[in-house]
């Protein structure tokens, strides 16, 4: 994923790390492997997710790839600090595993489809990868099911540069609604899809602070530079639609956002 759209900074490290844990009990509650189970992470990245699913599972055993060397730097640094030794690392593409190199009882994939450009041929490959009767959970979000109060025309333009921008990386920020069919096209009979719906309001600060203004306006604001540059949208709109965004985490105001979980089987 070399063309990544939020980028690899500090800040996106963080954002991912935020993101994983105000999320914690709203996507992973069902979120769990047995012991001795052999579980593939694919696409871990800094490894926001790798220590919730170590930590939920801990006597399953993770090997959690990723094509970034500095992403997977800082996971084994937070696997280490969080003293979690049923994790194994391995810098490679999700196409480079092979059946030959062992099969697992599950596979794990989150925040990673919406960035490829062939979700499909990737769907398809991994479930080669599963014993018969493993698992294969995909998490996404879908930046359409956006909106908040007040109502903003400028927040949705803001919102709508970040969606424009991952399709230009040959991505798909709407991809969640989609999970369905696109484990049918790989070849997926069992399937299971479950909405995940985030609703933040004043009495919620916690969502508020963790997933209104550090995981979703953070990630619109990264790609002002971008969205500028492709003409997407003027910078007096860009400045507006942010300021509207924050004006929805104040204390009359809402936030609504929805990610999908889908789990499949290999038959």
């Amino acid at each position: 994923m070399q063309d990544y759209v939020h980028g690899y900074d500090a800040r996106e490290s963080d954002r991912l790390t935020d993101q994983a844990n105000t999320l914690t009990d709203l996507l992973h509650h069902d979120t769990s492997y047995p012991a001795q189970a052999r579980v593939l992470e694919a696409g871990c990245g800094v490894g926001a997710q790798t220590v919730i699913l170590a930590r939920r599972s801990p006597e399953a055993q993770f090997i959690s790839i990723d094509i970034s060397a500095d992403s997977l730097a800082q996971a084994q640094t937070l696997i280490e600090a969080e003293g979690l030794a049923n994790v194994t690392f391995q810098q490679k593409s999700l196409f480079e595993l092979q059946p030959d190199e062992g099969l697992f009882d599950h596979i794990f994939v989150c925040f990673v489809l919406e960035h490829l450009p062939e979700p499909v041929a990737a769907l398809r490959h991994l479930g080669t990868l599963l014993k018969p009767g493993g698992s294969l959970t995909a998490i996404e979000g879908d930046h359409g099911s956006f909106y908040c109060y007040p109502e903003s025309a400028e927040a949705k333009r803001a919102v709508r540069c970040l969606v424009e921008a991952q399709a230009r990386a040959k991505g798909n920020a709407l991809i969640g609604r989609q999970l369905y069919p696109l484990f049918r096209a790989a070849g997926f009979d069992d399937v299971a899809v479950s909405p995940r719906a985030v609703y933040a309001d004043a009495s919620r600060p916690e969502w508020v602070e963790g997933f209104s203004k550090r995981t979703f306006i953070a990630m619109v604001e990264g790609v002002r530079d971008q969205a500028l540059l492709l003409g997407l949208i003027d910078e007096a709109t860009w400045n507006q639609g942010i300021a509207d965004l924050y004006r929805a985490t104040e204390a009359d105001g809402t936030f609504c956002y929805s990610f999908f979980k889908a789990v499949a089987h290999r038959l």
